[in-house]
């Protein structure tokens, strides 16, 4: 039987390539960090990281985990609720929430897991999710699961919500779920309105803030904070992968009654492995410096507006906005991926994004700006970007 399946595969594959849209992986042979070595070559710097503050290897939080290795070992080899956790755990539920301005919050694998066991947990069949066309993947996945009524509205469009929320009207329940930041283009929702629509028809608020949380905001409270409305949303998720440690982990914080119920029916927080003592540790390490420092913040928004304003005065096409996702738009998929190989080769490493994970016609450099480079390495980039338009 494979036979035939693996024939299917083959096709599959091939007219991927065919379509220049197959996904290559290159090897880092070094820490994550501002600059990288890819493959055997030499060190490059790295302008494509969710490493937003430049924590991937800072010596304190690696020190956090070796410690915790050693205090609480590697592994949980358990869930929860049988016998997983451990004070660390607790400690960073507290440090998270605290952080947050939440009233509680749970720890998962990953925020993938997080939104995976949000919906079908909370919501049933009478109910009903108004969620944003570009949400993440994990969102989409999560209200797959659920049996309430699913609506979808224009990306960022308030009119359109209220549309929606005018036409979820019969459900018992209505859940308006959206990205803090859509990580393609670097945009922001605005959860201020989204809040006046939510309050105005009765309806609860879901942010998944993975590329906000730690660094947006006054103070990297994410962007309830940056928008004012920390105690008018009802749930937020997040990952520890992004700016928070770089690792792995995600959490959903929020209502202490919605955090509670995820404890007892979130499949896979019932189902998955707690997470890692040494991750937990580091994220907690990560938290303390947050609180006592604003340092790693003001570095990271400087890079952020050097390269915006650099690259703008040398005639690049970028989408606008103050995040330190900046897409560098293109337009074609292969001279996007030309493009991000000439940089490699002026010791830029970026990667070129094209259909299907941004539309067609849309491709782009994404650049993602770092608290770990220095405004030298972000002058280096912008003259590399127009060294390699000089060779397309």
């Amino acid at each position: 039987m494979y036979g035939e399946l693996k024939n299917d595969l083959l096709k599959t594959i091939g007219e991927i390539r065919e379509a220049g849209l197959y996904k290559s992986e290159r090897v880092i042979g070094t820490p994550q960090n501002a600059a990288v070595r890819v493959g055997q070559g030499d060190e490059v710097l790295n302008f494509c990281a969710n490493n937003y503050l430049g924590l991937a290897d800072h010596p304190r939080l690696i020190e956090a985990a070796k410690q915790a290795l050693d205090d609480w070992g590697f592994g949980m080899a358990s869930v929860r609720f049988i016998c997983g956790t451990q004070e660390p755990h607790k400690e960073l539920e507290r440090k998270l929430s605290e952080f947050l301005g939440t009233e509680d919050t749970i720890l998962y694998s990953s925020c993938f897991d997080a939104n995976g066991g949000l919906f079908e947990t909370l919501l049933g069949a009478e109910d009903a999710i108004i969620s944003d066309e570009l949400n993440h993947a994990s969102i989409i996945d999560g209200v797959r699961l659920s049996k309430a009524k699913r609506f979808r509205y224009k990306n960022r469009d308030m009119d359109d919500l209220e549309r929606q929320l005018k036409d979820a009207a019969d459900a018992r329940y209505r859940l308006i779920a959206t990205d803090g930041v859509f990580s393609m283009d670097g945009y922001l929702a605005p959860l201020d309105e989204i809040c006046d629509l939510a309050e105005r028809y009765n309806a609860l608020v879901m942010v998944d803030d993975s590329h906000a949380v730690g660094f947006t905001g006054p103070t990297g409270r994410g962007t309830p904070e940056l928008f004012g409305v920390q105690d008018r949303v009802d749930i937020v998720t997040g990952t520890l992968g992004k700016a928070l440690g770089g690792a792995s982990g995600g959490y959903t914080s929020g209502r202490k009654e919605i955090v509670e119920l995820l404890r007892q029916r979130s499949r896979p927080y019932l189902f998955s492995n707690s997470l890692a003592p040494s991750i937990t540790a580091a994220a907690i390490a990560t938290l303390d410096m947050l609180s006592s420092s604003s340092e790693l913040l003001g570095q990271l928004r400087a890079n952020t507006e050097l390269f915006r304003r650099r690259m703008t005065e040398e005639g690049f096409d970028l989408l606008p906005g103050e995040h330190p996702i900046i897409p560098v738009m293109i337009g074609d998929a292969a001279e996007a991926a030309r493009l991000a190989d000439l940089l490699l080769e002026q010791g830029i490493y970026v990667i070129g994004f094209s259909y299907p994970v941004v539309p067609h016609g849309k491709a782009r450099i994404r650049t993602q700006m770092s608290a770990a480079h220095s405004l030298d390495d972000v002058n280096r980039a912008v003259d590399a970007f127009v060294a390699a338009r000089a060779k397309m």
